[in-house]
C-alpha cells in the first residue's frame, strides 16, 4: 500500500503502526520522527516567510476570513506517487489542505486513491483514530498493542493523582499574541493530569480571548503551547510577555507558574504522543506525585531565568 500523509500526527500514526515504508508522502510540517524528514513533501505553506508571532496570526485570519488556502498541494508530485490511501483532516483549515480540495484532486488520480479523514477532538477519539488507520490499513492487530499501552499510562496517572484534595486552576494557551485558550483535547488533558481548565472547553474549538480575560481567570498554572512552536522558542515568546502590566497580575504568573512546552511535540497533535502530554502537565502540576523529565519537556518562565537549550 502507498500511503500519503497530509496531517503531521497521521504520519506519526502510521509511523507507529509500523507504515513508515508505505508512507510515501507527507506534509511540510511532518518532523517526527525525525527519519520522516527524508519522504516527499506535497505541501507548503503559502504564509509569507520570517513573520512574527503576532504577524503570523494577522495573516492566518486575513486569508481564512477571505477563503484563501494557507497551504498549497503539489499536484504534480503528488500524481507521481500514485497513493492508494491520502490520510487528512477536515477539523481545523489552520492545520491542513481543504479536505474538499483533496477529494476532488482524488478524483482525478488513477485508481482513484481513498481519502480517509481522522477528526478528533477528544482524547478517546484521538485513541480510536490509531484504530481508525489501522483498519484501512491492516494493522489493528498493531494498533490494539498500541492503544492498550497509552491507556495503560493514562491509568497510571489517575492511580497516582487518586485522593489528591489540590485541584490547580490551568489556563493553556495554544497562542499568545493573541491569546488564544487551547480546546478540544487539551482541556481533558489537563483534567486527566489532576488540573481544572477553566477557560478551555474540552472538545470544543479553540477561542481567542484577551489577556483580561486570562487574567480574570485567576488560574495557578499558565501553560505556553503556542501551535507550530519550537519549546526554545516558546521560552522566548513567553519572556517578551513578561513586562506586560497585566500579565504581571497574572497569580501563576506572580508565583512563577508560568511553564512552556513544545506544543508539537505533545499536545497540538492529536498522535499517541498527547499521552506523553498529559504525563508532562500530571509532572507539573503535582510534582510531588508524578514525576516526569520537565526539566527537558517543559521549562518555567521567570524574570530573570534563561532561555532553553536548542
Amino acid at each position: 500500500m502507498r500511503i500519503v500523509s497530509l496531517l503531521p500526527s497521521l504520519t506519526e500514526i502510521c509511523w507507529a503502526l509500523g507504515l513508515a515504508d508505505e508512507l510515501v508522502g507527507v506534509t511540510h510540517e511532518c518532523d517526527y520522527p525525525p527519519l520522516v524528514r527524508c519522504k516527499p513533501r506535497v505541501t507548503r505553506s503559502l504564509l509569507p516567510p520570517n513573520l512574527s508571532h503576532a504577524e503570523i496570526d494577522a495573516a492566518v485570519r486575513e486569508r481564512t476570513a477571505a477563503r484563501l488556502p494557507l497551504y498549497a498541494l503539489d499536484t504534480e508530485l503528488l500524481a507521481t506517487l500514485q497513493p492508494d490511501l491520502i490520510l487528512t483532516q477536515a477539523l481545523c483549515p489552520v492545520c491542513a489542505i481543504s479536505i474538499d480540495d483533496v477529494c476532488q484532486l482524488a478524483a482525478t488520480l488513477p485508481g482513484p486513491p481513498r481519502v480517509l479523514s481522522v477528526e478528533p477532538t477528544t482524547l478517546e477519539e484521538i485513541l480510536i483514530s490509531v484504530e481508525l488507520v489501522a483498519r484501512e490499513t491492516g494493522r489493528e492487530r498493531t494498533a490494539r498493542a498500541i492503544v492498550s499501552a497509552l491507556r495503560q499510562r493514562l491509568a497510571w496517572i489517575s492511580a497516582r493523582l487518586a485522593g489528591r484534595t489540590e485541584e490547580p486552576r490551568v489556563v493553556c494557551l495554544e497562542w499568545l499574541e493573541p491569546p488564544i485558550v487551547a480546546g478540544h483535547w487539551v482541556p481533558e488533558m489537563v483534567a486527566a493530569a489532576g488540573g481544572r481548565d477553566v477557560l478551555g472547553i474540552a472538545g470544543q474549538p479553540s477561542y481567542t480571548v484577551t489577556w483580561d480575560q486570562v487574567a480574570a481567570a485567576e488560574p495557578d498554572i499558565l501553560v505556553a503551547m503556542p501551535c507550530g512552536y519550537t519549546l526554545s522558542e516558546t521560552v522566548d515568546l513567553a519572556h517578551q510577555l513578561l513586562g506586560h502590566p497585566i500579565i504581571q497580575s497574572i497569580p501563576a504568573v506572580q508565583r512563577g507558574a508560568l511553564w512552556a512546552v513544545d506544543a508539537s511535540a505533545y499536545f497540538s497533535r492529536p498522535g499517541p504522543r498527547v499521552v506523553r502530554g498529559v504525563e508532562i502537565l500530571a509532572a507539573i502540576l503535582h510534582p510531588e506525585r508524578c514525576s516526569s523529565d520537565v526539566q527537558r519537556l517543559a521549562v518555567p518562565v521567570r524574570t530573570g531565568t534563561p532561555l532553553a537549550p536548542a
